[in-house]
């Protein structure tokens, strides 16, 4: 097929399908350095764009909703001989209270707040949301689907969207946004995607859902319902829009956390589920995890997802991406192949180079391959620049050569 007779979208669905299509597609995965140079998400697409890279257009996420009759309480004390203060909050549903407590340390970002959900909350908690069985029915009054006001304004700027994509050939992905143009939620935090143990570490923390695994298997399996149950109704709306993509996040779902049997049993079923329902709407299903993978190839061929995102060679513990390749090929595909911070941030350019071709050589057989930094350029420094010049570059050179 001559290069470059595709648009961007019926390129990047050829690859999503295995099919013949005029050049192997990039678009990277999640793009901080440039993101934070533009001054809202259409800049963020055009500026891709001229660096003659496929893009990806995502809706917007909706923000966390709780029930009116939860009122919220924070406050901050100091322990006598520590060097950080507690943040303590306090939700009032009217199941009764739920509470956690985090230590202040430098990095913190919100200032004296608490918020619900962030990679922040969960190193730094003294004390999780989600402790016992009880808490369970209060958690629901903080998981409440999006209100009818929100669907609204979620349908107003998804049509904008949708037609910039459509005038521009672009692939309309929902679920999760690498682009975040608001500020830093003080009530909620900054991760509002659709996510599944994601949700579960900053609710309780890494440790406990372990142990419930074996100690109290029916609490997890239900706390892990409602959390899916959650996602599947904020699912459903995107998938009403007629997404190409729906995109979930599971950087915690991976075997850095879980055993292989741990995660038949409580994650499998779940993502099962969340695919059946996307692929009953005509979209592709993307699977957002990049580390310690190699022990659940199987699981994700049997659950069907369509897209692996975040295949890291580097810092992806364990990834072999010639046995990823050899085992995933016709079935689901691959989504990176090259390291954003160790490589594109920190290698030199022949690094850079080389780390290209080796993805494009061995990923790119046979299709159902994107390539993309992971998980994140997010250095405005020259080197990084420099790296992705060479990565854009070396990628240009090579993309016809592998289909």
């Amino acid at each position: 097929m001559e290069s470059g007779n595709m648009s961007s979208k019926e390129r990047m669905l050829g690859a999503v399908n295995f099919q013949e299509i005029d050049y192997i597609p990039c678009c990277f995965m999640i793009f901080r350095a440039l993101r934070s140079q533009c001054k809202d998400q259409y800049e963020f697409i055009d500026r891709q764009l001229e660096l003659g890279l496929d893009v990806r257009v995502n809706l917007p996420e909706f923000t966390l909703r709780f029930h009116p009759d939860v009122t919220i309480k924070d406050w901050k004390e100091y322990r006598n001989g520590e060097k950080y203060p507690l943040l303590q909050r306090e939700y009032q549903t009217p199941e009764g209270k739920l509470s956690a407590v985090v230590k202040q340390v430098e990095d913190w970002p919100f200032g004296d707040h608490l918020p619900l959900f962030d990679d922040y909350v969960t190193p730094r908690s003294e004390k999780f949301l989600i402790t016992e069985k009880s808490d369970l029915k209060k958690l629901k009054y903080l998981l409440l689907s999006p209100s009818d006001e929100e669907i609204r304004l979620f349908r107003e700027e998804s049509k904008m969207l949708k037609k910039y994509a459509s005038d521009r050939g672009l692939l309309i992905c929902g679920g999760w946004n690498s682009w975040l143009s608001r500020k830093d939620d003080e009530i909620h935090g900054t991760d509002y995607g659709v996510q599944g143990i994601d949700t579960l570490m900053w609710l309780c923390g890494a440790e406990s859902p372990l142990y419930w695994a074996y100690d109290k298997p029916d609490f997890l399996e239900e706390l892990i319902e409602i959390i899916a149950v959650w996602n599947r109704k904020r699912m459903e709306i995107y998938l009403d829009e007629g997404i190409d993509v729906l995109t979930k996040r599971a950087w915690y779902e991976s075997t850095e956390f879980w055993s292989p049997a741990l995660y038949k049993r409580f994650i499998a079923p779940v993502l099962k589920k969340d695919v059946e329902l996307t692929h009953q709407a005509g979209a592709k299903f993307g699977y957002i995890i990049t580390s310690a993978v190699m022990p659940l190839l199987n699981e994700f061929i049997d659950t069907k997802i369509d897209i692996m995102i975040g295949v890291d060679p580097v810092q992806g513990k364990g990834t072999d991406l010639e046995v990823l390749k050899e085992k995933l090929t016709e079935n689901i595909c691959l989504w990176g192949g090259v390291s954003g911070p160790m490589t594109i941030e920190e290698g030199t350019e022949n690094e850079v180079g080389n780390a290209v071709e080796n993805a494009v050589n061995i990923l790119s057989k046979n299709g159902g391959f994107i390539l993309s930094p992971v998980d994140n350029v997010r250095e405005d420094t020259e080197l990084t620049w420099k790296n992705v010049k060479v990565f854009i570059g070396t990628w240009k050179d090579l993309r016809n050569n592998y289909i």
